[in-house]
Order: structure tokens, then C-alpha cells, then sequence
């Protein structure tokens, strides 16, 4: 059984609209800016739906669809761009996690942050 997530923001080649969830508006303008890129610049060369969502313990998931009629949309290629973004947004998504676990979950991470 699959956990619930949270979509933090996300892309839509078909309606070409961008979404940003107003839950999280406090994250710095500069990531929502940085979010807003990655997530239309991957529909725009992949096509289909782009999200960037939470799961339950504040794991950052990166998750593409298309529509099962789209012959545009190339799994493949969906596959491995998010595999680039992953690898070249690691930072990005890891300040994301840490965000979610104190903002969100309200959790002392103090552990995560090493000694001042």
C-alpha cells in the first residue's frame, strides 16, 4: 500500500499550467522560482504531468505521467531526466526534506544539523 504524499508543485504539458501548493508559500521565493523551472522545462522537453510531491516522512519524490493516448511522451527519456534533476538538485531536494521535517512534522532536528 502506498503511503500518502503532498504535492509540492508540479507541471501539466496538456493544460500547460504550473501549480504551486499555497501550503508551503513560506518557502523562499528563490526554490519556488528554482521549482517553477525544473518543473516546466522538464513538460516542456518530456511532455505529460511533472510533480514534485512529499511523502509521509518528508522524502522529496519527483513523479512524471502522461495521458496512455500521449505518443509523445517517451518513458525513457521521462526516466532518465529525472534521474538528472535528482542528481543535480540534490541540495535543492535535501533543503527541501529538512524543511518539511521542521515546518511540517514540527520534528526536533537538531541530529540532522551537527554541532554549532
Amino acid at each position: 500500500m502506498e503511503g500518502k504524499k503532498t504535492v509540492l508543485c508540479g507541471a501539466n504539458a496538456y493544460e500547460m499550467k504550473y501549480y504551486f501548493n499555497e501550503r508551503f508559500q513560506a518557502v523562499p521565493d528563490s526554490v519556488k522560482d528554482e521549482l517553477h523551472i525544473i518543473c516546466v522545462l522538464f513538460t516542456e522537453e518530456v511532455g505529460g504531468v511533472f510533480t514534485v510531491a512529499f511523502e509521509e516522512d518528508g522524502n522529496v519524490v519527483l513523479e512524471t505521467d502522461a495521458n496512455d493516448d500521449d505518443i509523445y511522451y517517451d518513458e525513457v527519456s521521462s526516466g532518465l531526466m529525472v534521474a538528472e534533476i535528482r542528481r543535480s538538485r540534490q541540495e535543492l531536494f535535501e533543503a527541501l526534506r529538512l524543511y518539511y521535517k521542521v515546518f511540517i512534522l514540527k520534528e526536533d532536528v537538531s541530529g540532522y544539523l551537527g554541532e554549532a
